[in-house]
């Protein structure tokens, strides 16, 4: 039986539609129908897919999935590709597949696979003075091709590059080691870039480049495989930008322009037993009534899903969930108290997030100590709320006990 995929990425001004189909014998064919202009996804998008679908003399019933480039990108442009792979995915009672758009991006500027390969950096014009950047590195899994994801997106000034590129550098080892190239249409928007990465031996300039139908629908394909689709309910666009600007109340105390990027660079990393010192020691900091390295381990050896964010080559925070059939639990999660207030929290919580999603799980649940009101403020700014009340959960001192509010966050 054919595969058949559809795949609509809309992030940049180019909005495009592709159908890739596979047939039983592996054989690949792709269409596609481009339209590059602003402003007009919404009223183009269903008409090109119709027809794509009719050039192809392929049904809607006959797909299996419908694919999307989930950003980051263009607010509007995110919000249709999503809106029209849901509603189509639902009323053909198909699964999504989401796809970072800046990995689609890394995979058309085509690299040979070396062990080890050049990475992809990726920058994407964000406007306003901004790029967004992510960073690949192409590999061998199981005999195909798969990507490894050594920077999430995030949002950065221009003018952080340079200093990007040399974290970057020092903690991947790129100097001495594979290289990189540096492509994405930000090259194009903001020419000074490439003076940036000639300074750098190591990095190659590549092309000024935007994600496509098409590549979203190859690494689709890969997902496919993999047994990555979510259900409808689940796809969701990736902001990496929070905000577009201030609030009237923000201006007046004085904030103004674009929220600033980050200052700090972090990578993620799954926790291994050689971060635990460093993280039962955080814990320490931050908890009158902390987890022990042993529960850290013992987490572990469970199986939980457990991230270090790595700052200059330092762990500064920790995060650890255990996903249940029905929802997703973060256990616990804590940052170096010298990094308080500095999007690392924010990062592990997102991360958190990502993977209760791929997961298909509808939910986030976590407790938290009744007095931390630091705490509770941080959880309902990223959207979880209050449900109720557990009586005496925490120990507290001098042999009492604590309530615990009970949160969740709805990711459908």
């Amino acid at each position: 039986m054919t595969l058949h995929l559809l795949a609509l990425e809309t992030s940049s001004s180019l909005c495009g539609v592709a159908l890739l189909s596979r047939a039983d014998d592996g054989a690949i064919t792709l269409n596609v129908l481009e339209h590059d202009a602003v402003s007009e996804h919404a009223e183009r998008m269903l008409p090109m897919v119709d027809q794509l679908l009719e050039q192809a003399e392929i049904a809607p019933e006959d797909l299996s999935a419908v694919a999307f480039g989930q950003g980051p990108g263009g607010f509007t442009g995110l919000r249709v590709a999503c809106g029209v792979a849901q509603g189509m995915a639902f009323s053909l009672n198909i699964p999504v597949i989401p796809v970072a758009s800046l990995q689609a991006v890394a995979t058309r500027d085509h690299v040979a696979l070396s062990v080890p390969s050049p990475v992809q950096i990726v920058v994407q014009d964000a406007r306003m003075g901004e790029i967004y950047l992510a960073a690949y590195q192409a590999g061998l899994s199981t005999g195909r091709a798969s990507w490894k994801e050594l920077q999430s997106p995030v949002l950065l000034d221009v003018g952080q590059l340079g200093p990007w590129l040399d974290f970057a550098a020092n903690a991947w080892g790129l100097a001495d080691g594979p290289g990189a190239r540096l492509l994405g249409d930000a090259l194009q928007a903001y020419p000074a870039l490439a003076n940036v990465a000639a300074e750098r031996h190591w990095l190659q300039i590549g092309a000024a480049i935007r994600a496509d139908a098409s590549s979203v629908a190859r690494l689709a394909l890969q997902r496919w495989q993999e047994g990555g689709s979510v259900a409808p309910e689940f796809a969701a666009p990736l902001y990496v930008r929070d905000k577009v600007a201030y609030t009237t109340l923000e201006r007046q105390a004085g904030a103004g322009g674009n929220p600033r990027a980050p200052e700090q660079f972090l990578i993620l990393e799954r926790m291994q037993e050689e971060h635990l010192d460093v993280v039962a020691g955080i814990e320490a900091a931050v908890q009158a009534f902390p987890w022990t390295r042993g529960n850290f381990s013992d987490g572990l050896n469970a199986g939980y899903d457990a991230w270090v964010a790595i700052q200059a080559g330092a762990v500064v925070g920790f995060s650890m969930s255990m996903f249940a059939p029905d929802v997703a639990h973060l256990l616990v999660i804590a940052v170096d108290p010298g990094c308080h207030g500095s999007g690392v929290g924010t990062q592990l919580l997102r991360r958190c997030e990502q993977e209760a999603i791929q997961r298909s799980l509808p939910a986030i649940v976590l407790e938290v100590r009744q007095s931390n009101e630091n705490a509770m403020r941080f959880y309902l700014h990223r959207g979880f709320e209050q449900l109720g009340m557990r009586k005496d959960y925490y120990p507290a001192p001098d042999g009492q006990r604590e309530d615990a509010c009970v949160m969740q966050k709805r990711l459908a």
